[in-house]
């Protein structure tokens, strides 16, 4: 078997783990073997003799590390950089914000550095689309978690008491985690609206039997990769307008815009809030961008005036098997363009392995 393929146990609280059991026979098909630490996989429900019967190495975190390709989801500690050896290759979640000193010190101990978040969005890529395959997880997790809160049905239920309406849902953002979203809460028998400056998307919408909020004159980029874009002033009014009205009819709302590289807008202002019924729920996907809504604080839930606010842009981790799963799937493939018969081939013409390359020749990149 040609180079050896460390994966190391992720920091508390991370449950996922980078490579599940039923991937390890993929991964020797690539000409590489497999080396786990001890434990790396129990927090996602599988224990050191799954990974053993599968065909995988279990060592110590110290005959890991040494591994010349390290397979993560989170970024390493940058004390423990030193200890990488030289020239190693690196692959995870590994352009995160607030991270940057971990992917400097990858940087001077000239590690090659490969960040899954930083796929591009095309139809070669979407194979290896990590942000997609945890966002479909996060949008599924939203409503369950809206569900969970909300001091009601979500379907209508008639019986020989009375009939209770369904909930009222509104979705923003309809990008992977909004549809999912949309669907979920479709399923669970709520009444569904959506919003997204992306006019683009509202037969997706409709197909998933939500309701399109349509705001007009919105500006769209195809070099946007699938993102919305920043709007104008004029847009953003008519924009906000037309968010509360909804949003004040609703009993949920969960929100999904981001723009990459910058702050999340914020759609859901105080007033709005504060005209919300009592009782009423948000859940916030965009916390760790500053959020989509007002009192939105990143790992906290929030209640203001009755309305509960919950910020959490981590859902994905909450489902540490299926999210596992996705994720090992994702890296098996974008390894396909990494390794052939067990060799290590960088090509830096392929247009996704430049840009997922974030760190180089001593140097961070991008």
């Amino acid at each position: 078997m040609g180079l050896q393929i460390g994966v190391l146990k992720e920091p508390v609280p991370e449950r996922r783990v980078a490579i599940l059991p039923e991937h390890i026979k993929a991964f020797n098909a690539l000409g590489v073997s497999v080396c786990l630490e001890s434990n790396a996989g129990l927090a996602a429900g599988y224990n050191d003799e799954a990974y053993i019967q599968a065909g995988a190495i279990v060592s110590e975190r110290s005959y890991v590390i040494v591994s010349p390709i390290i397979l993560c989801f989170n970024p390493i500690d940058p004390g423990e950089a030193a200890l990488l050896p030289k020239g190693v290759v690196m692959i995870g979640m590994l352009k995160k914000q607030g991270e940057e000193d971990s992917l400097q010190a990858l940087a001077q101990i000239g590690a090659i550095a490969f960040a899954m978040s930083a796929i591009p969005r095309t139809t070669r890529a979407q194979a290896m689309d990590v942000l997609s395959s945890m966002a479909n997880i996060a949008g599924y997790k939203a409503v369950l978690l809206a569900a969970t809160h909300l001091p009601r049905y979500f379907p209508m239920l008639t019986t020989a008491a009375g009939t209770i309406s369904p909930a009222k849902v509104l979705i923003i953002g309809a990008g992977v985690a909004g549809l999912q979203a949309i669907a979920t809460a479709k399923r669970l028998g709520a009444v569904v609206h959506a919003f997204d400056t992306r006019s683009s998307v509202k037969e997706q919408v409709m197909s998933l039997g939500g309701k399109f909020v349509e705001v007009e004159g919105a500006s769209e980029s195809a070099a946007a990769g699938g993102y919305a874009i920043e709007q104008s002033d004029e847009f953003k009014a008519r924009q906000a307008q037309k968010i509360h009205e909804v949003a004040i009819q609703s009993d949920v709302i969960i929100t999904t815009a981001q723009i990459p590289g910058r702050q999340a807008p914020l759609l859901i202002h105080e007033a709005t809030i504060e005209a919300m019924k009592p009782g009423s729920v948000i859940v916030d996907l965009a916390a760790s961008s500053g959020g989509n809504c007002a009192f939105t604080q990143q790992d906290q839930t929030v209640v203001h005036r009755g309305i509960t606010i919950i910020g959490d842009s981590n859902l994905a981790g909450s489902l540490p098997q299926d999210a596992s799963r996705l994720y090992g799937k994702n890296l098996l493939n974008f390894l396909k363009l990494l390794l052939k018969d067990g060799n290590l081939i960088l090509n830096f013409e392929d247009d996704i392995v430049k840009a997922t390359c974030v760190a180089y020749d001593g140097k961070v990149i991008g």
